[in-house]
């Protein structure tokens, strides 16, 4: 995905178990990011740093949406420990993930495996304006933040 491409029409549930559609968030510009996983390190402090700046975000007519493939459940909980603001989508399936080619093959110690590639979509009116791959958790909401103010 790139900017310019339409942007995959998905519909889940987030942490709250109500059905959530690409098309849900009207004229806002929507910021998508993809995570691996709940309670984890890295997602922990991209998590938190995207909910420091939330009002930031809302004061650009902004809103924030993480993605993971993680349960509800596990959602609820991350939500609840870190305090955070944004809502939570739940890709148990990975077919978001799949349609926004971030669930890649990764490597660690010489193993291969599937996982999320932690990347980040500015999307408006249906549009990829910007796409971001392989992001550092630290650091990069506040460069999101800093893109959506040009």
């Amino acid at each position: 995905m790139k900017a310019g491409d339409k942007a995959p029409i998905f519909n889940t549930k987030n942490q709250d178990g109500d059905d959530v559609s690409l098309c849900d968030f009207g004229n806002k510009t929507i910021v998508l990011y993809f995570y691996p996983k709940d309670m984890t390190k890295g997602c922990t402090i991209e998590g938190k740093e995207f909910s420091e700046l939330v009002e930031e975000f809302d004061a650009l007519n902004a809103v924030v949406v993480g993605i993971s493939p993680d349960s509800i459940k596990s959602h609820q909980k991350f939500i609840t420990k870190e305090n955070l603001k944004q809502m939570l989508l739940s890709d148990s399936t990975k077919e978001i993930a799949n349609a926004y080619g971030v669930w890649v093959e990764k490597s660690m110690y010489g193993r291969k495996y599937m996982g999320i590639l932690r990347s980040t979509f500015i999307i408006k009116d249906g549009i990829i304006k910007e796409a971001f791959y392989n992001v550092k958790s630290s650091g990069h909401a506040k460069k999101i933040l800093e893109t959506l103010k040009k």
